[in-house]
C-alpha cells in the first residue's frame, strides 16, 4: 500500500457526499463522509470498493457538508406537527427552495430526522488514517452544530489504530468519537494472511486495548468460516485469545459468504480453499464460545448472513445459552437442519423455536420442496441464497 498522501487538496468542492456503507447498528444515523473508500483494500474476502481509488476529502468540504445537514434539520425542525410529523408539501416547498447541489444534504437531514437525531457514523472503510488534529477538528464541528447527538461512531482499521498514539486518541475520544468499528475478522496470523488482513494478532490486540484505554466503545467483527475448512479449528481458538485479552464492548457476527466479485471466490473455484458448511461453522462458533473466557462484552448477530440470530447476548451471564442454542441445532437431524437452514436464508425463520410453528414450519417444507432442497445439496443452494445478501 502506498503511503497516503496528506497533502492540501485543490479539488472543487462538489456538494454533499455519503458513502455506500455502514454497520446495521448505524441504519438511523446522518452519514458523514470523511474519507472515500478504502486505503487498503486487498482483503481477499471483501467485495466493497474494488477497483476504487482511496481519497481523502477536504476538512474544509466535510464542514460545508455538516452546515449544510444543520441548516436542513433547523428547516425541518421548524415544521414539525405536535405529533411529530413533518408535512410533505412544506418538504416539497423547502426542496423547491434548495440548490440542486443540496438536495442530497436535505435527504440526509430528512433521513436522519426521521431517524431520531442521535447518531452520527463518519465514512468511509478506515477515516481514522487522517491526521488526528483534522479528525478532531471534525468532531468539534459535529458537536458545535449537533450539540445533542448521543453517538459519534466510525469504522477503523487496528493497522492505522494502532500506530496512533495514546494521547492522540484519548483527544479523539474526548472530542465526541464514543464507538469505533474494527474489522477483526480473525485471531489466526494463519488466516489474517491467508486472507491478506494486512494485520497481525498482536496488532489486532494492541488497535483494541488501544481503543479501549481511550475510553471510547469498541466493537469488533469476527467472521465465522472465513478460515475454511482447513484453517477452522486454530481460526476459533485463536480469535477466542484475541477477544479474550481485548475484552471489547461488542462482538459483531459476519458469516462468510463468497460471491464471484472477491477473490477469494477464484481461490474457491480452484480448490485451494474449501469453504466450512452450515455445521461447521456452527461446531466452529461453538468452539469459539466455549473459548469466550472472563469477558464481559454483549455478542451480537445482528445480519442475515448469520444462521443463529438468538446467538447473542451478555457475557458472562448469557454463555451458556448461547452454546446452548448452537448445541440445539447440531443435535437435529439432517432433514430438521436443512429446513432451519432454508427457512432462515428465506426470511421464514428467525430463531431455531420458530421450527415448531406448523405454518412456518410447511413454508419451509414447501420451499425445500419447490426448489429440490436436500441435506446432499443444502450447502449450494445455501450459498446462491446468501450472495443476494453481499
Amino acid at each position: 500500500m502506498n503511503k497516503p498522501d496528506f497533502k492540501k487538496t485543490t479539488e472543487t468542492y462538489q456538494g454533499f457526499e455519503q458513502g455506500s456503507i455502514r454497520p446495521p447498528s448505524e441504519a438511523n444515523s446522518l452519514l458523514i463522509r470523511i474519507t472515500r473508500n478504502c486505503p487498503w483494500n486487498h482483503c481477499t474476502f471483501c467485495p466493497v470498493y474494488k477497483g476504487a481509488k482511496f481519497s481523502f476529502r477536504p476538512v474544509e468540504h466535510i464542514k460545508k457538508d455538516i452546515d449544510a445537514v444543520h441548516k436542513y434539520v433547523e428547516s425541518l425542525c421548524k415544521i414539525i406537527d405536535e405529533s411529530g410529523h413533518v408535512n410533505r408539501d412544506e418538504i416539497n416547498q423547502i426542496g423547491g427552495n434548495t440548490k440542486p447541489d443540496e438536495i442530497p444534504a436535505l435527504n440526509a437531514a430528512y433521513h436522519w430526522l426521521a431517524g431520531g437525531l442521535s447518531s452520527i457514523f463518519i465514512q468511509d472503510a478506515n477515516s481514522l488514517i487522517i491526521k488526528p488534529s483534522d479528525l478532531v477538528d471534525i468532531l468539534v464541528h459535529l458537536k458545535k452544530r449537533f450539540p445533542w447527538v448521543e453517538r459519534i461512531t466510525s469504522y477503523a482499521r487496528s493497522h492505522t489504530i494502532a500506530r496512533i498514539s495514546d494521547a492522540d486518541m484519548k483527544a479523539i475520544g474526548d472530542a465526541g468519537l464514543n464507538r469505533i468499528h474494527i474489522g477483526l475478522e480473525s485471531g489466526s496470523d494463519d488466516v489474517l494472511k491467508t486472507v491478506k488482513k494486512g494485520v497481525t494478532k498482536e496488532t489486532h490486540i494492541k488497535a483494541g486495548l488501544k481503543v479501549k484505554h481511550a475510553g471510547i466503545e469498541l466493537s469488533e467483527y469476527v467472521m465465522p468460516g472465513l478460515g475454511g475448512q482447513a484453517l477452522s479449528r486454530v481460526h476459533a481458538l485463536e480469535t477466542a485469545d484475541a477477544i479474550n485479552r481485548i475484552n471489547p464492548d461488542f462482538i459483531r457476527l459476519r458469516s462468510l459468504a463468497i460471491p464471484e466479485s472477491v477473490e477469494l471466490h477464484k481461490e474457491f473455484a480452484e480448490g485451494r480453499f474449501q469453504p466450512c458448511t452450515d455445521r461447521m461453522k456452527a461446531e466452529e462458533l461453538l468452539l469459539f464460545i466455549e473459548n469466550l473466557n472472563d469477558i464481559t462484552s454483549t455478542l451480537k448477530s445482528d445480519h442475515i448472513l448469520n444462521l443463529f440470530e438468538e446467538v447473542e447476548g451478555k457475557f458472562p451471564d448469557d454463555k451458556e445459552r448461547i452454546l446452548t442454542a448452537l448445541q440445539t441445532f447440531l443435535s437435529m437431524t439432517p432433514e430438521q437442519q436443512v429446513l432451519f437452514q432454508v427457512g432462515r436464508r428465506m426470511g421464514i425463520f428467525s430463531r431455531l423455536t420458530d421450527l415448531e410453528e406448523p405454518l412456518l414450519k410447511a413454508k419451509a417444507e414447501q420451499a425445500c420442496l419447490q426448489y429440490g432442497i436436500t441435506p446432499d445439496n443444502v450447502d449450494e443452494a445455501i450459498d446462491d441464497i446468501m450472495k443476494r445478501f453481499i
